[in-house]
């Protein structure tokens, strides 16, 4: 591949700003070392673009900083939920990750598994509610249970409920993050995780297994060295790791998903495989669970970084096919 331009975007306004720099800062350096130049374009919290300490702006139509492509590493919401997204589009330059639409579904786990239900795909049981709600359907998932903001990642703003009397309190730490949250029953399963990358043709990595020495997976687990071991390949029988895999490229089908994404499970009583989550922009810094998948399975990190790029190329220009 010719060495190509590409403008990195890191930070963003949502909680998960440092995540996002530290995943950035990884990603131009696993470019660089793959023979490409990186621009480091930060994000600040209140929401304005800079590039060596100079303003960014972006005009329709008029690109962005003459990149070749640019590779948004943002995380939550205002970046990875289809607002930036919306933005590149305008600005008619090649994106790495989801478009629009799936970045949008994504990154709500409300209507994310309201459309695996109604595809019949397995997941554990769950209820959604905003402020005001009738909250006794809850009842019906018994405890513990996970009350989550709808969409926030990285495990923020996230509470285990044991039993009923803290369910108050957890639903108005998760209100203060999302007016939309999620109740999901707790799944005593296996925890696993899948890379995928492609666009039409999606390819899954070798499904991981996620240990961890905490009561949950939190947020020190996933950003702390030593917070959790992730076990390659999943200690599963073989039916069981294809079984994930197959589901992993369905789910990234069903929404449209493009260029890459993780998706979560669960594995209960050995066999059962139930859908988690599907993560458009997963982290990219050193402890992260995407890169380590495809290294597994064969990719070092700048290779898998060029094929995320080319394959941003291969999308624009596709879809520059069509006469909208």
């Amino acid at each position: 591949m010719r060495a190509v331009r590409v403008a990195v975007l890191g930070g963003g306004r949502s909680s998960e700003h440092e995540i996002s720099l530290a995943s950035a800062g990884a990603v131009r350096a696993g470019l660089r070392e793959a023979g490409h130049e990186a621009l480091d374009v930060r994000i600040g919290r209140e929401g304005r673009w800079s590039h060596e300490g100079q303003p960014v702006v972006v005009e329709p139509a008029g690109g962005l900083l003459e990149a070749d492509v640019v590779f948004p590493v943002l995380h939550g919401p205002f970046g990875e939920d289809g607002t930036v997204q919306g933005l590149l589009e305008v600005a008619d330059v090649p994106y790495v990750g989801a478009g629009v639409l799936a970045s949008a579904l994504c990154m709500d786990k409300v209507t994310f598994k309201d459309l695996m239900a109604q595809a019949g795909v397995p997941q554990v049981d769950y209820v959604g509610l905003r402020a005001g709600d009738d909250r006794s359907a809850v009842e019906t998932l018994g405890t513990p249970v996970f009350v989550k903001p709808s969409r926030l990642g990285s495990s923020v703003g996230i509470s285990k409920v044991h039993s009923a009397d803290e369910l108050d309190a957890a639903l108005e730490a998760a209100f203060g993050h999302d007016p939309l949250v999620i109740v999901e029953a707790m799944s005593e399963g296996l925890e696993m995780e899948c890379s995928v990358i492609g666009n039409g043709s999606p390819e899954a990595s070798q499904p991981g297994e996620i240990v961890v020495e905490a009561e949950w997976y939190d947020y020190e687990a996933k950003y702390t060295p030593g917070g959790m071991d992730l076990v390659v390949p999943a200690r599963v029988e073989p039916e069981v790791r294809e079984r994930v895999q197959s589901l992993a490229c369905e789910v990234f089908r069903r929404v449209g998903c493009a260029g890459l994404a993780r998706v979560d499970f669960f594995v209960e009583d050995g066999d059962r495989v139930l859908v988690n989550e599907l993560n458009t922009m997963p982290g990219f810094t050193d402890t992260s669970v995407f890169a380590k998948l495809w290294e597994a399975s064969g990719v070092p990190y700048p290779e898998l970084l060029e094929r995320l790029v080319r394959l941003a190329l291969e999308r624009h220009e596709e879809e520059r096919r069509y006469r909208f």
